[in-house]
């Protein structure tokens, strides 16, 4: 079952928390930043309750990274298909976050951060994508890869707003939902 409640203030300051365990787990690795990524990270989305974090550093410094996580208790589970990513699952359950390794520059990286910056700044785009999250929610009975691919459409109107080329956005579309071709239109 697939959960969206409303925006809630307190998203902010429980990512400022995972993000500073992180940044201490990495300070050996100057080039590591964390960035809140996702629908809580966009003021006034409604969304999942789980935070998304990306831990973005350059190619050469992932295997460490992967390595600084390990080393304070999150389970290493691979890509999980998505390449440049590499996922974990935390070493607790509260708070509910999602904690990638993710290779700087990367089309993961720029997908996840144009999603955020354009929803950030329009508030039309923003409450289209919340309109059909919360459709697909109240469906009920969708498990996340279905979710996910049934949200290609508007993200593709969000992505369109952002710097990022067609190709890319077809790449994108490809790997959320993978079972329709990406509209030419």
């Amino acid at each position: 079952m697939i959960e969206v409640t409303s925006y809630d203030a307190a998203w902010p300051a429980t990512f400022a928390r995972i993000a500073g365990d992180l940044r201490a787990a990495l300070a050996a690795i100057p080039s590591a930043t964390v960035e809140h990524v996702g629908s809580t990270s966009v003021p006034g989305l409604a969304a999942k309750p789980i935070i998304d974090v990306d831990v973005i550093v350059p190619e050469h410094d992932v295997t460490a990274a992967v390595e600084a996580l390990v080393a304070i208790g999150y389970v290493h589970r691979g890509d999980l298909g998505v390449p440049d990513r590499e996922a974990f699952r935390p070493p607790d359950a509260e708070p509910r976050r999602n904690v990638y390794v993710c290779t700087a520059g990367s089309l993961n990286v720029r997908n996840h951060v144009a999603v955020r910056d354009v929803l950030r700044r329009r508030a039309d785009l923003r409450d289209a994508y919340a309109a059909v999250k919360r459709s697909l929610a109240d469906e009920g009975g969708l498990d996340v890869a279905t979710y996910t691919a049934r949200k290609s459409e508007v993200l593709q109107q969000v992505l369109a707003a952002s710097d990022l080329t067609g190709d890319e956005r077809r790449r994108i579309w490809q790997l959320n939902d993978p079972s329709v071709t990406f509209p030419t239109a």
